[in-house]
């Protein structure tokens, strides 16, 4: 059968120290313990003796594990990786808590092994074998955090499943780094996309879909391709199924029926955790929600403009759309307090526009920095309480669904693919 990739629709995260100060020897003459008490505090006040060594042995352990993490996070697995994620998480095991507070490196940190974000357990790295002819391989950036990435991914792969209980679901992440912050502390092994699609040809998986879990056609988006494109000839067929947002289009005022469905999920899901009965009554409150995306300087930044339109659109005055990266540049914080303020809001709730709820959810936009976005729109005294939901798309049903959709459309492209081929092989 003719190999053929097909694009479904379009393009679619006090140290403890010995002290010198002890009583002298009972058999110590005057002058020997008042000579050992000189020695003691000199040795305290210039910080040298028994309790500078303590003090340099705790960094230099603590040293060696940050060197280890900063080993492992990066975006290229290698031959060693597995070997160095083992060896970075035997390190911090053998730290003691003073030690594990002073773990600090270019990305190291205490939060690298210490940081709770729920039990890894309760996920599923989806990387079995035996996966049969049909493959459905869901590819995600990825999250460390636990909690949020059994409920905001693994909840879309569900959902997936269980729409499609003939095709294997398996599971992919462009983000190495995450891949591995993942492997080293929890002992779960996720595949990258070299290692699902590898599975996938060794397996004799003939047909393939797959469903990215991005919100547009960004950066992320283009290197999948990149990748899917060394595979391209491996399957019997193959399609790409549509990101959540679908098409970009060319200006803020291009908008489609995916941006309709995921801009009144997103209100829908925001008011209900907020406590109120809709957007209407949350604005007659004097509550504006403020939905906050990644960002990207790639051409797709439009859709985060898009997206605001249509918020409005939709009539929701109170609903703005910000990014962390500030890219478009309306979508900067100190441009959207400005927006909020304007608009006579005193209230705010902040929400991710993700699918996932990881570390630009917790940190960037809810952390306790002077520069996350709760910290920004605290400060600027415009306010009278600023709250944050930590909720990602990816577990909400209508999203879920949305997904679904996506990928029924680039299953039913296979079919049509075949069709085509069969037709240009009947006719020569």
């Amino acid at each position: 059968m003719k190999n053929k990739m097909v694009k479904a629709l379009a393009l679619v995260i006090a140290v403890t120290t010995v002290s010198m100060t002890g009583p002298a020897s009972i058999y110590a003459s005057e002058t020997d313990t008042a000579e050992t008490a000189e020695t003691a505090a000199q040795a305290d006040s210039t910080g040298t003796g028994t309790k500078d060594a303590g003090a340099d042995s705790d960094q230099e352990a603590a040293d060696n594990v940050a060197t280890l993490i900063d080993k492992i996070y990066v975006q290229e697995r290698t031959d060693t990786t597995d070997a160095d994620c083992a060896a970075a998480k035997e390190a911090w095991d053998g730290l003691t808590d003073t030690q594990k507070e002073l773990v600090s490196g270019e990305n190291a940190s205490p939060d690298y092994f210490g940081l709770d974000t729920g039990d890894a357990s309760i996920d599923d790295a989806r990387n079995e074998d035996e996966i049969g002819e049909n493959e459905l391989l869901v590819v995600s950036f990825g999250t460390s955090y636990n909690d949020s990435r059994s409920e905001d991914i693994k909840g879309i792969e569900d959902a997936l499943q269980e729409a499609y209980p003939d095709w294997s679901v398996r599971r992919a992440f462009t983000a190495q780094i995450i891949i591995n912050h993942i492997q080293s502390r929890d002992g779960e092994v996720i595949d990258n996309m070299q290692q699902a699609l590898d599975r996938a040809v060794e397996n004799g998986v003939k047909n393939l879909v797959v469903q990215p879990t991005h919100l547009m056609h960004g950066a992320e988006y283009d290197e999948m391709l990149e990748v899917l494109d060394e595979y391209q000839n491996k399957f019997e067929s193959a399609a790409v199924a549509e990101p959540m947002l679908g098409e970009v289009g060319d200006d803020a005022a291009v908008i489609n029926e995916d941006k309709a469905a995921v801009a009144q999920a997103a209100a829908d899901a925001a008011v209900k955790e907020a406590g109120y009965e809709n957007m209407d009554a949350a604005a007659e409150d004097g509550t504006a929600f403020v939905f906050l995306g990644h960002g990207t300087s790639h051409t797709a930044k439009v859709s985060y403009s898009q997206m605001q339109t249509q918020m409005d659109e939709l009539g929701y005055t109170n609903a703005f759309i910000g990014t962390v990266e500030g890219e478009p540049e309306e979508t900067a914080c100190e441009a959207v307090i400005d927006a909020v303020k304007e608009a006579g809001y005193k209230k705010v709730v902040l929400r991710p526009l993700m699918v996932v709820a990881g570390d630009h959810a917790n940190n960037d936009m809810a952390g306790s920095e002077e520069d996350s976005w709760k910290s920004m729109f605290e400060e600027s005294g415009n306010f009278d309480s600023v709250e944050t939901q930590i909720s990602g798309l990816g577990r909400i049903d209508a999203i879920q669904e949305l997904f679904v959709e996506h990928t029924q459309a680039a299953i039913d492209s296979l079919g049509a693919a075949d069709a085509e081929a069969e037709t240009e092989e009947t006719a020569e």
